[in-house]
C-alpha cells in the first residue's frame, strides 16, 4: 500500500493514477529526408524546380477543404490568429463555453507558425535544382474538438509539406467521457476530479487507456483533418507516430481542502530542507549558477503562492528535460511526472529492426508509441518513489530511534561496516543522497562527483581519487541499507530506510535549538 496513504488514511477520500496529457506527433519518415523527399517528388511526375508551386497548389486545396469542413461542422470557416504566442486552448475554451458545445468539432482555427520543409537550389556539380532541409514558417489549422470518447482534445496540422501533425489528448478528460458513459457521479473541476463516487472503477477505466489500439485511434483523426492525404500523398505513405511528450498524474483526493491545505505546508517546508531551494527559484524566474545558488543579479526572493482555490503551492524538479511536481488545488493533491526524453530511462527490449530475433537487451526507452506501456509504468515508478520521500514527512519516531541503525559498526559476511557519522564526515554525501532531483532516474557516480566536488568533503581531491572515494561511501551506504542499486544500471535510489534518514537530518540541521527542545517536550 502506498506509505503516503497510509500516514494520511483518515484525510484521504481516494487516489487514481493514469495519463494526463498525451501529445504524440506524427511524420512521414521516407520524407524527412531530402532523398527521400526527391524520390517522392518524382514518383509523383514533379521536378524539383516546380516543388514550390506544387506544394502551393496542395497546401490551397487542403485548407480550402478543411475550411469547408469547419463552415458545415460548426457554422464557421478558419479563424485566423495573428500571433503564435497566443494560446490556442484558451481561445477554443472560451467559444466552446460562449456556445455551450458538448460534443464535436468547437472549431478550427490557422496560424503561422515555425515548421521543418525543403526548398529547392540550384545544384551546380548536378546541374539541376535539389532539395534541402530547412526551417521557415507556414500555416498550421488547429482543429480543436470535445470528443464523444476522448472528451477536449486538438489536432495541429502542417499545411506544407512535408505535413507533420499533431495530436494532443488528455487521459482526464478521457477519463470524464468514460465516467459519464458509466454513470458513475463525479465533480470535475479543470481537468482536477474533485470527488468520484467509485474510485476503483474510475482506475480501471484509466488502467484500460493503455491498452488502446493507438495507431487505428490516431489514423482516426486523418479523414477529418488531412481530408487531401490521398490526393496529396498517394496511397502508400502513411504516418510514423510517436509519443512526444506524455504527464503522468497520481492525484491524492481529500476530504475538504482544508484538510489538504496542512500537508501542503508541511510538505513545502520539506522541499525546502532537503535541497530543492535552487528549483523553487528557477520556478519563480530567477537565475541561479552552476552550484545552485543564486545569482548576485538576481534579488533572490522566494515567492509561494498558496491559494485554496486558484493555484496552490507547486513543487517542480527538473531532470534533462524530464520533470516531477507536485501542487494542489482545491482538495486535489496531484504528484505529475512529465516525460519528454524517455531516453534517460531504460527497458527491456530488443533492437529496432530484428523482429523478434535474438535476446532482448537494456536500451533506451523510445518515443515511439510501441513502449507506450513501459512508459506508464516508468513514470508511475517516478511518482511512486517521489510520494514515498514525500511521505517521511509524517513520522513520530524519536530520531534516537532512526540514527541507532546506522551510528553503530556492524559485521557483514565476515567484513566490518564502519558505523555512519550523519553530522560529521558523512553529512555532505547523506545530503546529496536526499536531492529529490536523483528521485526520478537515479544517482550515479558522476552525479555525485559534480554535486561535491566544490564541497569540504572531496578536500580539493582530483576527479579519479573523488571517484574512488564516492564509490567506497557508496558501497558503505548499501551496506547500511540506505541505497539501493537499480539492477543492469551503475545507478542507486535511496530505500525508504535512507529516505527517512536522511528526512530526518534535514530536518534536525534546519530546525533550531528551542524548536526542537518544544518538539522534545
Amino acid at each position: 500500500m502506498d506509505t503516503f496513504v497510509q500516514r494520511f488514511s483518515g484525510k484521504i477520500k481516494g487516489v487514481i493514477s493514469g495519463f494526463d496529457r498525451i501529445v504524440f506527433k506524427g511524420c512521414l519518415r521516407p520524407l524527412m529526408f531530402a532523398d527521400g523527399a526527391m524520390s517522392f517528388f518524382r514518383s509523383r511526375g514533379v521536378l524539383n524546380k516546380d516543388y514550390k508551386e506544387w506544394v502551393m497548389a496542395q497546401s490551397k486545396m487542403l485548407i480550402e477543404k478543411a475550411d469547408a469542413y469547419a463552415l458545415a461542422q460548426c457554422g464557421r470557416g478558419i479563424i485566423p490568429i495573428s500571433s503564435c504566442n497566443e494560446r490556442k486552448e484558451t481561445i477554443a475554451h472560451k467559444r466552446q463555453h460562449d456556445l455551450k458545445i458538448t460534443d464535436g468539432l468547437i472549431g478550427v482555427w490557422a496560424c503561422t507558425e515555425a515548421c521543418s520543409t525543403y526548398r529547392a537550389h540550384y545544384d551546380a556539380q548536378a546541374g539541376f535544382p535539389q532539395l534541402r532541409r530547412e526551417f521557415s514558417r507556414c500555416k498550421h489549422l488547429y482543429f480543436y474538438y470535445d470528443h464523444a470518447d476522448y472528451g477536449f482534445m486538438s489536432v495541429r496540422l502542417q499545411t506544407w509539406f512535408p505535413y507533420n501533425i499533431q495530436i494532443a489528448l488528455n487521459g482526464r478528460e478521457w477519463l470524464r467521457r468514460s465516467l459519464a458513459k458509466h454513470k458513475i457521479p463525479f465533480v470535475l473541476h479543470g481537468n482536477k476530479f474533485l470527488h468520484i463516487a467509485d474510485y476503483s472503477r474510475a482506475q480501471k477505466l484509466l488502467d484500460a487507456q493503455l491498452n488502446a489500439r493507438w495507431e487505428p485511434l490516431l489514423i482516426g483523426f486523418l479523414p477529418r483533418t488531412f481530408p487531401t492525404m490521398s490526393i496529396t500523398l498517394g496511397p502508400c505513405l502513411s504516418y510514423y507516430w510517436t509519443l512526444w511528450q506524455s504527464e503522468w498524474a497520481t492525484d491524492y483526493v481529500f476530504d475538504t481542502p482544508n484538510s489538504l491545505q496542512p500537508v501542503m505546508d508541511g510538505l513545502l517546508r520539506h522541499a525546502l530542507m532537503t535541497g530543492t531551494c535552487d528549483r523553487v527559484l528557477r520556478y519563480m524566474g530567477r537565475p541561479v549558477d552552476a552550484a545552485g545558488q543564486p545569482h548576485p543579479l538576481a534579488n533572490p526572493k522566494v515567492l509561494t503562492r498558496a491559494s485554496l482555490w486558484y493555484d496552490g503551492i507547486r513543487i517542480r524538479h527538473w531532470v534533462d528535460q524530464n520533470s516531477v511536481k507536485l501542487y494542489n488545488e482545491q482538495n486535489n493533491l496531484r504528484v505529475e511526472m512529465t516525460m519528454n526524453n524517455p531516453a534517460m530511462f531504460r527497458a527491456f527490449r530488443r533492437p529496432e529492426g530484428r523482429r523478434g530475433i535474438g535476446p532482448k537487451k537494456r536500451l533506451p526507452l523510445r518515443k515511439g508509441i510501441a513502449d507506450i506501456t513501459v512508459r506508464s509504468q516508468v513514470a508511475n515508478d517516478v511518482n511512486h518513489r517521489f510520494m514515498e520521500q514525500m511521505a517521511t514527512l509524517k513520522d513520530d519516531r524519536p530520531i534516537r530511534d532512526i540514527l541507532n541503525e546506522v551510528s553503530r559498526p556492524n559485521i557483514q559476511n565476515g567484513r566490518r561496516i564502519r558505523a555512519l557519522d550523519i553530522i560529521g564526515k558523512d553529512r555532505e554525501l547523506l545530503q546529496a543522497l536526499a536531492d529529490p532531483l536523483y528521485a526520478v532516474a537515479g544517482v550515479t557516480n558522476k552525479h555525485l562527483r559534480q554535486k561535491l566536488h566544490a564541497s569540504p568533503w572531496a578536500k580539493g581531491q582530483t576527479d579519479k581519487q573523488l571517484s574512488a572515494r564516492v564509490s567506497r561511501n557508496l558501497r558503505l551506504m548499501r551496506d547500511h541499507g540506505l541505497i539501493r542499486k537499480i539492477p543492469c544500471q551503475r545507478k542507486y535510489l535511496l530505500t525508504a530506510q535512507g529516505q527517512l534518514l536522511t528526512t530526518a537530518l534535514n530536518a534536525m540541521l534546519a530546525a533550531s535549538t528551542q524548536k526542537l527542545i518544544e518538539k522534545a517536550a
